[in-house]
């Protein structure tokens, strides 16, 4: 996922669905209860935007 984040703020919703969509796979994959993956998805992009934000320093 570290591949996915990117900084540039005109990206930011492509990137965002990017991410969205693999943290979706991932989950997917591992048989994590459909009924708790939009928890997970956000939860994954809150990290994501955070990790992001650190790497820009």
């Amino acid at each position: 996922m570290r591949k996915s984040v990117t900084i540039d703020l005109t990206l930011r919703e492509r990137a965002r669905a990017k991410i969205r969509v693999i943290a979706k796979r991932i989950l997917n994959k591992y048989g994590y209860p459909p009924d708790l993956q939009e928890e997970a998805v956000r939860t994954v992009l809150m990290q994501a935007e955070l990790l992001c934000a650190e790497w820009a320093e």
